[in-house]
């Protein structure tokens, strides 16, 4: 199978769990809303008063935003339009919820502990899975190796350019210093 199909089906399936998990938290925002309530109010806690000030106070707010940039990051990730930073938005999306509910270092019950843990296992898999995507290229160079590429070719223009001119100069140089013999 060529490259450009496997990618194409890559990024659809990654995307896939996103698209669903962000129209499910749109849909069921309670749960997710309360799992984020008790981690702001622990984080305004233990954090300095700097920082927990810009704790927001309607977690759930923040609940339907992360939901709705799963969604379009999934969107935008499936049909390969930005799929690089679509990739990059969706990484950062699984972060808190992999916080706030696969917390199994918290939960007392082994057999949750267990669930939990696999959640974790499968989100730290999705995040690797999002950082490659974020840096794959498809065959293409990166901007950064292009800018470098675009920069050496304009160095060697004024270089080139810088030469000719040093050049002529000496030669216009040597025409006067025969005019001024000449005439002197």
């Amino acid at each position: 199978m060529p490259m450009k199909p496997v990618r194409r089906v890559a990024r659809t399936l990654l995307a896939t769990t996103f698209v669903a998990g962000g129209v499910n938290a749109l849909m069921h925002p309670k749960p997710r809303a309360a799992a984020a309530t008790a981690l702001a109010d622990q984080s305004r806690a233990t954090l300095p008063d700097s920082l927990a000030a810009r704790i927001p106070d309607d977690p759930g707010r923040l609940v339907k935003v992360n939901a709705v940039a799963q969604i379009a990051g999934g969107v935008l990730l499936a049909s390969g339009r930005a799929p690089r930073p679509a990739a990059l938005v969706l990484a950062a999306t699984v972060v808190p919820g992999t916080v706030t509910e696969q917390d199994f270092w918290a939960e007392p019950d082994p057999d949750r502990r267990a669930a939990k843990l696999a959640g974790f296992l499968k989100d730290l898999g999705l995040l690797g899975g999002l950082l490659i995507a974020a840096s794959d290229t498809a065959g293409k160079p990166s901007l950064g190796w292009r800018a470098r590429q675009a920069l050496s070719r304009r160095e060697s223009r004024v270089a080139a350019e810088s030469a000719a001119l040093v050049g002529a100069a000496k030669v216009r140089g040597a025409h006067l210093a025969e005019v001024a013999n000449e005439q002197g």
